[in-house]
């Protein structure tokens, strides 16, 4: 059953949850194979119908997750370029830091070790502002809108920033960060961070408005020719059908492919973490560095990447990239258009 149900793709909390845990259902059904061909049990046309559908469920799991192991082609090259070129790369680090989270030190010292280009900080409150603003010296180009609602978001750049602003998408409370990143270069990096609300009963009974907001910046930025990066705590996995759509609409990359599932959530359960926060890319950059981070007392791991702006292997990695058809363009209206009908209606209380 959580193999067939979020092939209805229907947006019910319940059902789209089934996206997140691929990895564990794999081993579960992988187990229950193993039982089912290896304990006695009475021949039978019931148990041999049973054991075809256990291996045709952990076939099609596994190929969900497949693109995100090692044995899978690179959807992002490595860099060719030299790490100390600095005029060419930008850096990030991506870090839910869980707002009532009150040891602000181990981020700090992620910071302080690695020196990001740009800090986005999502789950942050005016506690989160006030612990970060030290490095406001390093990092003079902010945008912030710290909130009490566990959405808050903080934006630090050692870069200069250009026509930064904070938008609600569709939620009023949920914000999000749009602007540009100038590289020391000269060059101007498109910019989009986002954290939706995940489908979830205490937050949202179905997946629509965090879709379309995805959607929406996907939609908007497919006809930017420029660098362009999305990045956020996105509450969906990479091998979601929506994050896929994503990539097909906007035409970005996932440094992920081909090098691991780099799972972050949730940080104090080793058995139950799946991937939430992310940086997709344009074909503009390549791959220096991609890390998880130690813990932070949070319950996601911190991410940092290293990208390598390198635009003349851009056709190349193009080549990795699905192309889309009428239906994917019919889908993303379909699916604005639910999650804005969505956001319309009164809350619940």
């Amino acid at each position: 059953m959580a193999t067939l149900l979020p092939i209805l793709r229907q947006t019910a909390w319940w059902i789209r949850a089934c996206d997140f845990p691929r990895l564990q259902i794999v081993a579960g059904l992988t187990l229950s194979l193993l039982a089912a061909l290896v304990l006695p049990t009475a021949s039978s046309l019931g148990h041999t119908i049973f054991v075809v559908a256990l291996a045709v469920a952990l076939m099609y799991q596994a190929s969900r997750i497949w693109p995100y192991t090692p044995l899978h082609s690179l959807q992002t090259a490595d860099a060719s370029r030299p790490a100390d070129d600095n005029d060419h790369h930008l850096s990030i680090i991506v870090a839910n830091v869980l707002m009532h989270n009150r040891d602000a030190s181990r981020l700090l010292g992620h910071i302080n070790n690695l020196r990001p280009d740009i800090v986005l900080a999502v789950e942050t409150d005016d506690w989160w502002l006030s612990q970060l603003e030290r490095i406001e010296e390093q990092y003079p180009y902010t945008c912030h809108a710290p909130l009490p609602n566990t959405y808050g978001m903080l934006v630090f750049s050692r870069l200069p920033l250009l026509e930064p602003q904070i938008r609600y998408i569709l939620d009023s409370d949920v914000p999000s960060f749009h602007g540009c990143a100038v590289l020391p270069n000269g060059v101007s990096v498109n910019m989009h961070f986002l954290h939706p609300k995940p489908p979830a009963p205490q937050e949202a009974k179905t997946s629509a408005k965090r879709d379309a907001e995805l959607l929406v910046v996907g939609k908007a930025i497919r006809g930017h020719e420029g660098p362009t990066i999305v990045a956020g705590d996105l509450n969906d996995v990479a091998w979601s059908h929506t994050s896929e759509l994503f990539r097909r609409i906007s035409r970005l990359l996932d440094p992920r492919i081909g090098r691991g599932l780099l799972p972050t959530f949730h940080a104090d359960h080793k058995l139950l973490r799946w991937p939430l926060d992310h940086v997709f890319h344009s074909s503009h950059f390549r791959l220096q560095r991609l890390e998880r981070l130690a813990h932070i007392g949070s319950d996601h791991f911190p991410i940092y990447l290293r990208l390598s702006y390198e635009p003349g292997g851009r056709h190349e990695q193009e080549k990795e990239l699905e192309a889309t058809d009428h239906s994917d363009h019919e889908e993303v209206e379909e699916k604005i258009e639910e999650g804005v009908s969505e956001a319309a209606q009164p809350d619940e209380d």
